[in-house]
């Protein structure tokens, strides 16, 4: 049965450019550049990589949520805050989708990630997509207070708490984890299209039913196709709703400045090869049906506007995002 878009997501700027049956896009996680030997990037040349990929055919740009430096992940990110980053973004683009990949749900008081989520789709005129994730770093959770091992109920009590904030007019109900609402509040601004498109970020620990049928998309860290026709039949199977919700995958990117340079896949994410190579492999995803694919340049050690340049103009266009 063909699925359907629903129309605040085919209205949604963001959602729009970068999610269409039958096609796939591309996109750059932050700090969208190689730091493949340090945990924290130079952020020297941000701004001038940001205002390269909004001219383009990209899809969308990624922000993750990292709030600390642990030296046994060795990775912080774009180094600054999430919200602070995507209000950045806001203001220095005019065309890109802009996501979160995703905020770590459990460690956040859902009512300011609903605040925060719904203002930076007005700042962005539209072009927000807000991915919330379970959080995969252990050491975090005593810092913030939170316990991990309840993670997975708290998240889906957030992704509801954001789903009403964020859709209605001075809510009633309870929540078992946070507070309670009496009808005597209401959030505002509300989002551009009276609701926002909620992506899944990695599992989350959820099932897959409720992905299939809660989440607007859900977006895996893997780059092994077999592996991924399997999750997407899985989905497909598991949809009850009628309604068509992406896929996309996440993977790391060596991209080798020998555009003829054959590609290598490490552990099923970790993808190293020139541009013809790496535009060969996204083809293959394509007809396999995803989505979307978010590139991560952190292995890579080419300068970076050289990097953005090479990526931009030897593989987006095959796969170039609708305006």
């Amino acid at each position: 049965m063909e699925k359907t878009v629903p129309q605040h997501l085919q209205n949604h700027r963001g959602f729009a450019r970068t999610f269409q049956p039958g096609k796939l896009t591309l996109g750059l996680i932050a700090p969208f550049m190689g730091y493949a030997d340090s945990p924290f990037p130079d952020m020297t040349d941000f701004t001038a990589l940001v205002k390269q990929a909004d001219g383009s055919g990209l899809g969308a740009l990624w922000v993750r949520d990292v709030p600390f430096y642990d030296p046994n992940f060795g990775d912080v990110g774009q180094i600054h805050d999430i919200t602070a980053t995507l209000g950045y973004l806001s203001a220095i683009t005019e065309h890109i989708t802009l996501g979160s990949a995703g905020y770590v749900s459990p460690l956040r008081e859902p009512i300011l990630t609903a605040k925060e989520a719904a203002s930076i789709d007005h700042l962005s005129g539209g072009r927000f997509v807000l991915g919330l994730a379970g959080g995969d770093r252990p050491s975090e959770y005593p810092a913030f207070g939170k316990e991990f091992d309840n993670r997975a109920e708290r998240f889906q009590e957030n992704w509801q708490v954001i789903r009403r904030l964020t859709e209605q007019s001075f809510p009633r109900f309870g929540t078992e984890h946070g507070g309670s609402f009496f009808g005597n509040l209401d959030l505002v601004p509300k989002p551009v299209q009276g609701r926002l498109p909620m992506m899944t970020v990695g599992r989350a620990r959820q099932d897959l039913r409720w992905i299939a049928n809660e989440s607007d998309g859900w977006l895996w860290y893997s780059a092994d196709l077999p592996h991924l026709r399997s999750l997407m039949a899985e989905l497909e199977r598991l949809n009850e709703s009628g309604i068509w919700r992406p896929f996309g995958s996440c993977n790391f990117v060596e991209l080798l400045e020998d555009a003829s340079a054959p590609l290598q896949v490490f552990n099923s994410i970790y993808l190293r090869g020139g541009s013809r190579a790496l535009s060969d492999f996204y083809a293959q995803q394509a007809e396999a049906g995803v989505a979307h694919v978010i590139a991560n340049l952190k292995p890579t050690r080419r300068p970076p506007l050289e990097t953005m340049q090479d990526f931009l103009e030897n593989i987006v266009p095959q796969f170039r995002a609708s305006a």
